[in-house]
């Protein structure tokens, strides 16, 4: 959409844009005028105008959001001459100083935006990185979503620190959901095409471990906890926990039993996995259940989380009634015993490395047996 000038303007003026709209509001301390739009023009290239105003004196002077056309400084429609917008921010005091605007070199005054990077998929992200009053930041996020839809963005993710968190209404007023927090930020984000919403949803799994750890006199490593579901229920459990932000699984199972039980392991195979949802609030849950081999045998529980923590025969622990009434702790409980028997085979961590060169691990079935039959091929 486009919009055609009649006329002449004297007094400086802000030109606002409303996405969608047809309206388009000129503002000074002596005019307030509306823009009719002339659907003629394209999209990326819009021309500012006005019926005439008459008021006031001086040059035309114009503050403008996105691709814009200069106007014109006699009768007729303003030529069209699109300039591109900057792409930068400023901080609250320097803002103020400026006005938030700029010139080019026709004359025009350009509103700077949030400073934000482009993404692999057509997006922009911001980072806020400095401290904004609201008042400032309100413009200047309207300007920059102006400016991201013009050059064909489809989705804007904005960083928000916690001590920036002043800042959240207003950024939910500009039609931005909640993605996801971390302790210390919050992410919002904004599908900006018309076309259907592709954001990537927020984590949809935790992830945990569980430890099979079997000494060779046939006991299993088991621990009783102070709180959670099984506080108070006299059951023996394998330890678990949850694997942190960047850690590997077969890390997080050896740090788990040793932050438990102060038994030292080392990590042989992935046995099985559950998946469950609605586990921890509204997200599902996959747990690993690992065999490891254990390297010390005396036991130095911890005291916040353990009640208790002993070595105990895996038929004693496979038959408790909980267990044995349990189907998932009952299953899992008999592929431990099928494992400790027969010898039933896991899946082994092979340590590899992704394209962009980060250390990964794929967990497979015999994995030299796969390295093997690929080197005769």
């Amino acid at each position: 959409m486009g919009f055609s000038l009649r006329g002449m303007m004297r007094p400086s003026v802000l030109v606002e844009i409303s996405g969608g709209s047809t309206l388009v509001v000129l503002r000074s301390k002596s005019a307030r005028l509306s823009l009719r739009p002339s659907l003629s023009l394209s999209l990326s290239s819009y021309t500012a105008a006005a019926a005439a105003a008459g008021r006031g004196s001086g040059e035309v002077r114009w503050t403008v959001i996105g691709g814009w056309t200069a106007p014109a400084t006699g009768q007729g429609l303003a030529p069209r001459v699109p300039f591109p917008i900057r792409f930068k921010s400023v901080s609250a005091s320097s803002a103020l100083r400026q006005g938030m605007t700029e010139h080019n070199d026709s004359g025009i005054e350009q509103i700077q935006l949030l400073d934000g990077f482009q993404d692999s998929y057509g997006g922009v992200t911001v980072e806020m990185k400095e401290h904004m009053d609201a008042d400032v930041f309100a413009p200047l996020l309207r300007a920059s979503i102006s400016s991201w839809k013009q050059r064909g963005k489809q989705g804007v993710w904005i960083k928000l620190p916690i001590e920036y968190s002043h800042l959240v209404d207003i950024i939910v007023q500009e039609g931005f959901r909640y993605h996801h927090a971390e302790p210390n930020y919050l992410m919002l984000v904004r599908w900006l095409a018309e076309t259907l919403d592709t954001l990537p949803m927020n984590a949809s799994h935790r992830v945990g471990v569980g430890a099979f750890v079997l000494n060779d006199k046939r006991e299993v490593l088991v621990v009783q906890e102070h709180s959670g579901w099984f506080q108070g229920k006299g059951v023996w459990k394998l330890p678990t926990g949850v694997v942190n932000e960047g850690e590997d699984i077969c890390d997080a199972v050896v740090r788990e039993v040793k932050e438990e039980t102060g038994v030292d392991t080392k990590f042989v195979e992935v046995l099985c996995f559950r998946q469950s949802h609605k586990s921890f609030f509204t997200k599902s849950d996959l747990l690993f259940l690992c065999v490891l081999q254990p390297e010390s045998s005396a036991i130095d529980k911890q005291n916040v989380e353990i009640e208790a923590a002993q070595w105990m025969p895996i038929e004693e622990y496979a038959k408790q009634p909980f267990v044995v009434n349990n189907k998932q702790f009952n299953f899992m409980a008999n592929i431990c015993l099928v494992k400790a028997n027969h010898g039933y085979p896991g899946l082994s961590a092979r340590a590899t490395t992704s394209g962009g060169g980060k250390r990964n691990y794929i967990y497979c079935n015999k994995p030299e047996v796969v390295e093997n039959f690929a080197s005769l091929m």
